[in-house]
């Protein structure tokens, strides 16, 4: 017999957000797995240590061929099916890794661990789906912030793992938790219905048409694209900084300072109940003006462990809030494409990131941390002025209301009839500060704005 259907507020409990959470760090950290291992890599497998430096690259393309190609998928297949599917998938090529006899094979399977691993960019829509209007930003917020522990500590686990029983032990234990993941999650997820059907080439397609549809969309992955470059850049150039004069620390202490920044964890968690208030734009604004002060912090640190610590934290906190925020907001804009629209961001976010590294590279080389910490304030500027230009206007999402349900902007919610009612629903306004409407002389079309998205034609009547 078929599971009960439960309403969004049912179906996402704290278990189940915990669960999700854990997920989507296991399957973002396959990511980086190697990344501390490739000396050790390279002389087991007796390979050039510039060889090895190809399979960290072999993975992140991998994910972003996945992301762009699979993650669609998640607005058209029951996820309850299709998620556990790509875990095992990507368990099997987790298992490759471990057996590869060469740094050929390793490379390919690696690769293909990249396209496989992307269950996390489908539990994070899958979330925003479960939750109820009231504590979508609180989840998104968890399971987001359970990628980004992943993100921090796989570098670290990796290192201690291998150090202990050698690196194929790694994606040895990598694979059995993706599939103990994939048996939890499969009795775990509720039935969920596809949100929409069409050809896959349509659906490739209509990534793209759901960004051009939307302008707040477009306004917003500039925003988040801004924000991973300037993630990207501080990260990149610090291994640069802590590497060299005057610390000159080893691997295994660089990959210490990356647990300071899991203070965004518990940021990712309130950040989300600023989105669910109604404070999502404020609070964007404001995590910049903190990644701002970060690189003044971070300026004045060259030779400072403490100042760099309070960096990394400021740094981490700011960013992973507006990731959040921002992916909360573009969740808000469609309820039938939101695994469409996360591939937007996810896609958006690897381009920023890949110039952020490339600009610290380049940046350390011609002016060391100097040059790099100017160019982080005035990406911060830059994303600063996009918030302030966009606050009032692109970056406002509307809402259309009909009785009490809110429809997709930019489809129609057809004609009203004698009765009925429709709201325009400002999103980024805070709760509470609702401004009663002059009533028309036909009673059928309200518009006002609110705070909250789940209004019932009750509350204007």
């Amino acid at each position: 017999m078929a599971a009960p259907r439960r309403e969004p507020s049912e179906a996402m409990s704290c278990r189940l957000t915990f669960l999700f959470a854990v997920a989507a760090g296991a399957a973002i950290g396959n990511l980086y797995w190697a990344q501390p291992l490739l000396g050790f890599i390279a002389g087991d497998l007796r390979a050039a240590t510039a060889t090895a430096g190809w399979l960290v690259t072999a993975t992140q393309v991998g994910y972003a061929v996945g992301v762009l190609l699979l993650v669609p998928l998640g607005d058209v297949l029951d996820r309850r099916r299709f998620v556990p599917v790509m875990l095992l998938t990507s368990a099997a090529a987790l298992l490759l890794c471990a057996l590869a006899p060469s740094i050929g094979v390793l490379l390919l399977a690696l690769g293909v661990l990249g396209v496989t691993t992307i269950s996390g960019q489908l539990l994070t829509p899958l979330a925003g789906d479960l939750a109820g209007d009231a504590h979508r930003g609180r989840i998104v917020g968890a399971v987001g912030s359970g990628t980004l522990t992943g993100i921090l500590a796989s570098r670290t686990i990796s290192g201690f793992v291998a150090g202990a029983a050698g690196w194929r032990t790694v994606f040895a234990l990598a694979a059995v938790v993706a599939v103990l993941l994939a048996v939890l999650l499969y009795r775990e997820i509720p039935p969920l219905a596809p949100r929409t059907r069409m050809p896959y080439p349509q659906l490739i397609a209509s990534v793209g048409e759901v960004v051009m549809r939307e302008r707040a969309a477009r306004w917003t992955l500039a925003l988040a694209a801004t924000g991973f470059a300037v993630f990207s850049l501080f990260w990149t150039a610090l291994t640069f900084l802590l590497s060299g004069p005057p610390f000159r620390y080893p691997v295994a202490v660089i990959g210490m300072f990356g647990l300071a920044g899991l203070a965004g964890v518990l940021s990712g968690l309130h950040g989300g109940r600023l989105h669910d208030r109604g404070w999502s734009l404020p609070a964007t604004g404001a995590a910049w003006v903190v990644a701002l002060g970060a690189f003044v912090v971070a300026a004045f640190a060259g030779r400072s462990v403490v100042l760099i610590i309070i960096a990394i934290v400021m740094i981490d906190v700011a960013l992973q809030t507006q990731a959040l925020l921002n992916r909360a907001r573009l969740f808000a804009l469609s309820h039938e494409a939101r695994s469409r629209l996360n591939t937007a961001l996810a896609t958006g976010n690897f381009i920023g990131a890949a110039i952020g590294s490339a600009a610290a590279t380049t940046l350390w080389s011609a002016g060391g941390w100097t040059a790099v910490t100017i160019t982080g304030t005035a990406l911060c500027c830059l994303g600063l002025t996009v918030w302030a230009l966009g606050r009032r206007g692109p970056l406002v999402i509307r809402l259309a209301v009909t009785d009490g349900v809110v429809a997709d902007p930019g489809i129609s919610a057809g004609p009203l009839t004698a009765g009925q009612g429709r709201v325009e629903a400002v999103l980024d306004q805070p709760a509470g500060r609702h401004q009663a409407p002059p009533r028309s002389p036909r009673a059928d079309h309200v518009e006002v704005d609110v705070g909250a998205v789940d209004v019932g034609a009750a509350d204007y009547q």
